[in-house]
C-alpha cells in the first residue's frame, strides 16, 4: 500500500491511497463523509435509484484500511450517514458489519451536518476530538491551528491524455488537512474554490488519492 507521509503542527501523519489519514503514534485512522445509506435516502426522498451496493463498497474500504494499519482507534469526521433515517433504516447485516469493526476499537463518530445528532451505534458521539497537538471536527475554522476536518469533498481537476477529470484529493499546509470524502456516492468541491482558497495557506499541497501519492500544488 502506498502512504503518502505529510507534517501539521509538528505531527506526522500518513495519507492511504482512499484517502483515509493514519497517526502511527496514536494507531489512529481518520476517514471523513462516509455518507452512509445515500442510495437509501434518494430512493426515500426524490424517487431516484441508484444502485444499492454503496454501503457496502465504502465499509470494505474502510474494513480494508483499518486491517492494513492495525488501527485501534477510529475517527470518523461527520457526515458518516446521509441522515439520520438513513443511520435508523440500516439492515441487521450492515448493522452487524459495523459493530464488528467497532469491536475491541475506540470509535468516535464526529457530529456532521448531515447527522448532527446521536445514532443507535456504539462509539463516542462528540462535537469534536483534540487529541493534542490536533483537533478533529466536520467542518474547517477559520485561523484555527492543528486541525483536521472533512466537509468539503475537496477534488483536484487534472488533464491526461487530453481530457480533463477530476479526482477527490486531500488538502494540507502547515496547520491544517481537509480529508475528501471517503463515501462512494459523492460529489465534491473543486480545490480552487473560494471556500477552500481561504482556508489553506498559499503553499497548501492537493495530494490526490489512488494507488500513487500524487501531491501538487492547490490551484487557485
Amino acid at each position: 500500500m502506498s502512504r503518502y507521509a505529510f507534517t501539521i503542527a509538528g505531527t506526522d501523519l500518513e495519507m492511504l491511497p482512499s484517502g483515509a489519514v493514519y497517526w502511527p503514534l496514536h494507531g489512529l485512522i481518520c476517514v471523513s463523509d462516509l455518507h452512509l445509506g445515500r442510495s437509501e435516502r434518494y430512493a426515500r426522498n426524490a424517487g431516484a435509484l441508484l444502485p444499492p451496493y454503496e454501503t457496502r463498497d465504502t465499509l470494505t474500504r474502510l474494513e480494508a484500511d483499518i486491517e492494513a494499519t492495525g488501527a485501534g482507534m477510529v475517527v470518523c469526521l461527520g457526515d458518516s450517514f446521509d441522515d439520520l433515517a438513513a443511520a435508523d433504516g440500516l439492515d441487521a447485516p450492515i448493522s452487524d458489519w459495523l459493530t464488528r469493526l467497532m469491536a475491541g476499537r475506540r470509535w468516535i463518530w464526529i457530529e456532521g451536518n448531515h447527522d448532527p445528532g446521536p445514532v443507535a451505534l456504539g462509539g463516542s458521539h462528540m462535537a469534536e476530538l483534540p487529541v493534542p497537538p490536533l483537533t478533529f471536527r466536520h467542518i474547517a475554522r477559520p485561523g484555527a491551528a492543528g486541525e483536521v476536518s472533512g466537509h468539503y469533498h475537496p477534488k483536484v481537476r487534472i488533464s491526461a491524455g487530453g481530457r480533463a477529470r477530476a479526482r477527490p484529493c486531500l488538502l494540507y499546509d502547515a496547520d491544517r488537512v481537509i480529508l475528501p470524502a471517503f463515501g462512494t456516492y459523492t460529489g465534491g468541491l473543486r480545490s480552487d474554490d473560494a471556500a477552500l482558497a481561504r482556508l489553506m495557506r498559499p503553499e497548501a499541497l492537493a495530494v490526490m488519492t489512488g494507488p500513487v501519492a500524487h501531491a501538487v500544488p492547490m490551484p487557485r
